[in-house]
This record gives structure tokens, C-alpha cells and sequence, in this order.
């Protein structure tokens, strides 16, 4: 049970993603979908084509048809939901993708009638899965190929033909993952001026892990950086998160969320809990809607759904816009409203500058266990109801997700991973002393119902 997980299935290559139990996903999935079609597509993993196989034979034998759509990035895969292919439009999508994880990792993320399939229905899929004697035999694969790559190329030339021929100095880096399967025939066509490091899909990455969120995976692009290109991008494996850098910045998804609604009028936002506060009171001051919400990409799809939101984002950089598109997290879609901006004439280490300093952690991630880390998170909440004399002083607390703790100066967020045997911490001030004060306090916070457990 431990590969399904909350917004996906992981699990290791082989021993836990094999054959009986991938073509039972596929088995029990094509009972939750109500349509015919599912589309399918793959990350440059070497055993990615292999997993194709077994969950198109559990689909098949589950009474639906494959839509093979080949090697593509995440977003691709989204996109052809709302396609038509041949007068077929898929009920679901499954991206068979590790992200950014290890090489010999793989997993699955599932769409369904344009939603994220998640929580309790990837559980209760599991559950079936695991319950599942067998799958019936399948003699022949159902697949009909689909150039959604093209497709998907096609639209993104066209949404941002302006941009063509524009006067910037480009750089970016796919880490081997599968966002060079389309990006460099998108600023080709587009003719930009462009250096592309490690495009080449490869499934072992080579270079470095395919994680732009770890500054050590950064330091090819930013070198190439300062060879006299004005922007440089990176992305995951499977290229649904962006890295951002300028000669001063490697901007972050919250602070891309306000550069991105500079040209929006008056949109709603989301948040997650572990966005700045900064973020929060700008969009609130522009006359902008802004609301904090769960981490995770399928609850944010979700949530923007619900709200009809326009732009929603992880400090992470997945980017979700549901102005001029269609709701999702988009890596190249972020790219090209990037250089939009810059097109505009707006400067974005000026814009940035111009917010009010803060000091801020990274993500500092606790070890625990599977079992502990939700049962931590309640003796936690339980000791704040009467925190020590000498605790910082609590404005309030937002148990949206874990709990972000609003102090007079700043906020401190616990929270249980969703994906990982860790609580996460985060820090923010308006000055240093205090988040180092906010860090330390929460963390013997933090031990103390380590003890009590």
C-alpha cells in the first residue's frame, strides 16, 4: 500500500511497480473512469515504456482504449483533456512520470474528467488493488497513437506568437528530464535566442537530479547565466515545476504568482500554507483576491476550480493558470508568460525589490515516520492551546494544512508531508533574530511532542 500515495503512485521500478501490480492499477482504474478513451503518455525513465505496456493491458482488460500519446512532459499529458483527437476526447489521462525523483523510481498521475484523481480515491484504489486475485488475459493491445506533442507545440506558438523574435538572451535547463522533448521546437519556431542545456531526455540524468527547487541542481544555468544571457529556466523531470533566475534573483513560486498578476486585473490567487506572507498582504493591497490553501497540486487544481481563481501557485514552482488557459500546472506555459512580462518592459528584479524585506527559511524537513508524522501533528496542535511562558507571543493559528502560526513579526508553518515520512517547517520575519527565534522555538516545540507521543 505504501506506493499510493496522496496526490500519486510511486513506488521503485521492478519491485514495487511490476507487472501484476501495474496492470491492476490499470484493471481497477478503467472501473472509475466512465467514459471510453484514456490517454497515456511517459517521462524519459528507460523503464517508463515498459510500465506503458503493463497499464494499457490492465486498462484494456478493464474495457477501455489507450490513447498512446509517446514520450512527453506532464503538461502535455494534461493538455490532451481537453483536446479532441479525431472526435475522441479521453475521459482520464495518466501520466506515467517519477518526476523528479531517483531513476530507478516511476509512478503514475491520474486525471479524470479533468480532474486530479487523489486522496481517498488513490487509497481506495489501492485497497482494490491489493484485494484483486487477478486481472483477465488480454490478447491483443487496444492503443491508437495521438501526436499530442505536436498538438501541444502548435498551441503554445500560437498563444504567444508576440513574443516571436524578441530581444532576449535566454537560457535554460532541462536536467535530461522530458522537457526537451518539446521546448527547444517552441523557441525555435518562435525564434528566440536560446542556449539549451542538457535537453536530451535520459532517464539515468546524468548531469544532476532534475529537482530545480535544491540550489545545487542550479549551478550549470546560473554559470551559463552570467555568459551575457539576460533570463535563465529550469525544470523537473517531468517538467510541471519552473526555476526562475535573474542576475540577482532565483525567484520563487510565490514571488512569481505577484510578478505573473502584475498584468492581470484584480485576480484571485492562490496560496499554499508556505507561501510569504509577502505574497498574501501584496495581492490583498493591488486589489487582487488572495487565499491560502493546502499544499499539493491536486488540492490546488481543486480549490482553483471551486473558486474559479486565476493563477495559483507552490513556493516550489508548480504554476497553475487559469487565466488565458486551462487551469494546470504548466512549466513552459509559466516560461513563455515569463518572457511575456518581460516583453511588457517590466523589470523583475525592480518589481522585487520594491516588496518589503523579509528573512525566510528554506523548507526544513524533520524526519518521523509514516505512522508518527500525523499523530505528531496532533499532540503539536495540542500543546499550542497553552505553549510555554517563554513562546513567542500568538497572533493566530491557520490549520488550513498542518499549522501556520502567526507571530507579531512573522509565522512559522508545521506540517505533516503528504509524500514523505517528514513534517515540514518553514520560518518568515521581518527580521532575522526573530525567524531564528520562531525556528528554534517551534523546533522544541516540536520535541517535546516527539516525547509526549
Amino acid at each position: 500500500m505504501s506506493i499510493y500515495r496522496e496526490y500519486d503512485i510511486r513506488g521503485i521500478y521492478e519491485k514495487e511497480l511490476n507487472k501484476e501490480s501495474v496492470t491492476k492499477i490499470g484493471y481497477v482504474l478503467a472501473s472509475k473512469i466512465e467514459g471510453e478513451y484514456v490517454a497515456v503518455g511517459y517521462d524519459a525513465r528507460s523503464h517508463s515504456p515498459v510500465l506503458f505496456e503493463y497499464l494499457a493491458t490492465g486498462l484494456n482488460a478493464g474495457g477501455k482504449k489507450v490513447l498512446d500519446m509517446g514520450l512527453v512532459p506532464t503538461p502535455v499529458n494534461y493538455f490532451t483533456n481537453y483536446q479532441e483527437w479525431d472526435g475522441i476526447t479521453p475521459s482520464a489521462s495518466v501520466m506515467i512520470t517519477g518526476s523528479h525523483n531517483p531513476s530507478e523510481y516511476n509512478g503514475f498521475k491520474i486525471t479524470v474528467d479533468k480532474a486530479p484523481f487523489f486522496g481517498e480515491d488513490i487509497y481506495a484504489l489501492g485497497r482494490e488493488c491489493e484485494a484483486l486475485k487477478s486481472v483477465p488475459e488480454v490478447q491483443k493491445l487496444d492503443t491508437k497513437k495521438i501526436n499530442a506533442k505536436e498538438r501541444y507545440i502548435e498551441y503554445i506558438v500560437e498563444q504567444f506568437k508576440h513574443l516571436k523574435g524578441m530581444d532576449t538572451k535566454i537560457v535554460y535547463d532541462c536536467g535530461n528530464g522530458v522537457g526537451g522533448v518539446v521546448l527547444p521546437e517552441i523557441f525555435e519556431k518562435l525564434d528566440l535566442d536560446v542556449k539549451g542545456l542538457y535537453v536530451e531526455p535520459d532517464g539515468t540524468f546524468p548531469n544532476h537530479h532534475p529537482d530545480p527547487s535544491v540550489e545545487k541542481n542550479l549551478a550549470d544555468v546560473k554559470a551559463e547565466l552570467e555568459k551575457g544571457y539576460d533570463i535563465a529556466f529550469a525544470y523537473d523531470g517531468d517538467a510541471d515545476r519552473i526555476a526562475v533566475l535573474t542576475h540577482k534573483n532565483n525567484i520563487k513560486g510565490d514571488m512569481m504568482a505577484l510578478l505573473y498578476s502584475l498584468v492581470m486585473d484584480k485576480p484571485t490567487v492562490i496560496g499554499e500554507v508556505k507561501c510569504s506572507s509577502v505574497m498574501y498582504d501584496e495581492l490583498e493591497k493591488r486589489g487582487a483576491k488572495a487565499i491560502m490553501y493546502k499544499t499539493g497540486h491536486s488540492n490546488l487544481k481543486v480549490k482553483m476550480k471551486e473558486t474559479g481563481a486565476d493563477l495559483a501557485c507552490e513556493v516550489s514552482g508548480h504554476i497553475f493558470f487559469k487565466h488565458r488557459y486551462f487551469g494546470y500546472d504548466d512549466a513552459i506555459y509559466a516560461t513563455f508568460r515569463m518572457l511575456e512580462l518581460l516583453k511588457e518592459g517590466i523589470d523583475l528584479d525592480a518589481e522585487l525589490t520594491k516588496l518589503p524585506k523579509v528573512f525566510s527559511t528554506e523548507e526544513i524537513k524533520v524526519e518521523t515516520t509514516e505512522k508518527e508524522k500525523f499523530l505528531l501533528m496532533d499532540k503539536i496542535k495540542e500543546l499550542l492551546q497553552n505553549p510555554s511562558s517563554d513562546f513567542p507571543t500568538i497572533k493566530d493559528i491557520i490549520d488550513v494544512d498542518g499549522v501556520r502560526i502567526n507571530f507579531e513579526n512573522g509565522w512559522g508553518l508545521v506540517r505533516a508531508s503528504n509524500t514523505t515520512p517528514v513534517l515540514v517547517t518553514r520560518f518568515e520575519s521581518v527580521n532575522k533574530e526573530d525567524a531564528i527565534l520562531y525556528e528554534t522555538k517551534i523546533n522544541s516545540l516540536i520535541e517535546k511532542a516527539k516525547e509526549q507521543l
